[in-house]
């Protein structure tokens, strides 16, 4: 049987066309007729990253028969396996265990904040709210975290201490502990698999029907979604012009995004008439200069690690928002600073970092001496401003005042035992905060403000949740809570 595509059938039957503004139920079936459906599932899942397996999970757990998720790549994991893993949530015995003060409200307060008010106060006060839940849910689907006096920390640019780690490989336990819960569901997970085409009535109007995708080698099959479609793609920081288009100084940076997220899935959802926001703004962290491999990480917790440019000076609080601390680093010569720790903060890193740390020191990228005066040598610096920021930051550690402003809750730490470590690194585009307009159920809304019937997003390729500026330690509390919601609610409504 030919195949006919959606554009293809409304462009050759006008007198269905013309009845679908009174028989909308005829037309969709009409519609679903014209395409052969290669297969059919209850809830199709776009992405295999820590959001798309989190509702797909959520989805077969609610009572969907058949849940399919579909991946470009050839394996699991996006973005989420490449990050650190540290979730922000305010857990009452948490908290409570490390003598903090907190609450899901300040949590949402803060994050509010950060994004200079411009993240949706509903979307955001759900995600804190039910940021706990999403702990206690990995847990219960196999994730471990750590559970000793660090449980509980101030992750890079995440501006309070409330983030966590899991044991493993960062990001990717989370990313294994779900494979192992897809494969016991009876999940399945078609790799090599790139969505084409998301299949809606009308170009801009009714209910999305399914997904056209291409295989690798070419086959081209059409994949039916009785209750909805989840995209869960990654978003755009891996696509040099797109960035460009949105931020002329990202187009030259490099990213720590994996390949394929290059926003492909997001060009689809505006091409069925999802509206958009905040796509301008686009974050960046540190990550390895360019011409070098195995960057090192020594940044990941802010009360351990220090910035000085390439005169050894101090240019920037540490504890900055992240759009602050991007905007300091380009401004410095050539855009690179070095990141400071001691042993003490090399050995908390090993749980989150070791690896690639390790990997870091073999190649020569990751630098350490017995010494301030010695490590300054090897870097390339003046040793007396690298002497002089250590030990003004120390002092600051003592007085609880820092010269730059950083933070007393951050000024815990003296950078004083031998061996001392130094890593070069420079902004890489990281994390894209725009993206397509979601409701409090996940579901897609279209350009006039009206809900996309049978589409929902979650993850990266959302906008609305971070405002202008993501907090460090939000990523993995978004994308598992809005993920499990995406899940729950394509499973109870079908079409």
């Amino acid at each position: 049987m030919t195949k006919l595509s959606r554009r293809v059938f409304l462009g050759s039957a006008p007198a269905a066309a013309a009845a679908a503004g009174v028989f909308g139920t005829l037309f969709s079936s009409a519609a679903e007729a014209a395409i052969n459906w290669d297969d059919t599932y209850n809830v199709i899942v776009i992405g295999a990253g820590g959001a798309g397996l989190s509702a797909a999970v959520s989805a077969k757990e609610a009572g969907c028969k058949k849940v399919v998720v579909l991946e470009k790549m050839m394996f699991a994991g996006g973005n989420t396996i490449r990050a650190g893993g540290g979730f922000n949530a305010a857990i009452k015995a948490d908290y409570e265990k490390a003598g903090i003060k907190d609450s899901p409200d300040l949590h949402a307060q803060q994050t509010l904040a950060a994004g200079d008010g411009r993240g949706d106060p509903v979307l955001v006060h759900q995600l804190t709210e039910k940021a706990p839940e999403s702990v206690q849910w990995l847990k219960d689907h196999g994730v471990k975290f750590e559970d000793h006096i660090y449980q509980i920390y101030q992750i890079y640019a995440g501006l309070y201490k409330r983030a966590r780690n899991p044991i493993g490989p960062r990001g990717g336990a989370y990313i294994k502990a779900l494979l192992e819960v897809c494969k016991k569901e009876d999940i399945p997970i078609l790799y090599n698999t790139r969505v084409v085409e998301i299949i809606r009535e009308h170009q801009l109007s009714g209910r999305v029907l399914g997904v056209k995708v291409e295989q690798k080698g070419g086959k081209t099959l059409y994949l039916r979604a009785l209750n909805g479609v989840v995209a869960a793609a990654d978003g755009f920081a891996a696509n040099d012009r797109l960035t460009a288009i949105h931020d002329p100084r990202m187009g030259q940076l490099g990213t720590t995004n994996h390949p394929g997220a290059t926003g492909d899935v997001l060009i689809d959802l505006v091409d069925i008439g999802a509206g958009t926001r905040g796509l301008d703004y686009i974050q960046c962290i540190p990550g390895g200069v360019p011409g070098e491999k195995h960057a090192p990480n020594l940044f990941t917790h802010v009360d351990r690690f220090l910035f000085v440019n390439l005169d050894g000076k101090r240019f920037i609080k540490e504890d900055a928002r992240r759009d602050v601390l991007r905007d300091a680093m380009l401004d410095q010569p050539k855009a690179i600073a070095w990141t400071i720790v001691d042993a003490d903060g090399f050995e908390q890193l090993k749980n989150s970092k070791g690896p690639e740390n390790e990997v870091a020191l073999k190649t020569g990228t990751l630098y350490y001496a017995d010494s301030i005066e010695d490590l300054a040598k090897k870097i390339g610096v003046p040793a007396n401003n690298l002497k002089e920021a250590v030990d003004t930051y120390n002092k600051a550690v003592d007085t609880k005042k820092d010269p730059l402003g950083r933070a007393e809750g951050v000024l815990v730490n003296k950078i004083i035992k031998a061996p001392f470590y130094a890593g070069r690194v420079t902004m890489k585009r990281h994390h894209t905060m725009g993206g397509v307009i979601i409701n409090k159920d996940a579901q897609v809304i279209d350009r006039r403000g009206n809900v996309v019937p049978g589409l929902y997003a979650v993850g990266e390729v959302t906008g609305g949740i971070h405002g202008t500026n993501r907090v460090g330690g939000n990523a993995m509390t978004d994308i598992f809570t809005y993920g499990r919601i995406a899940g729950v609610n394509a499973a109870k409504n079908p079409a």
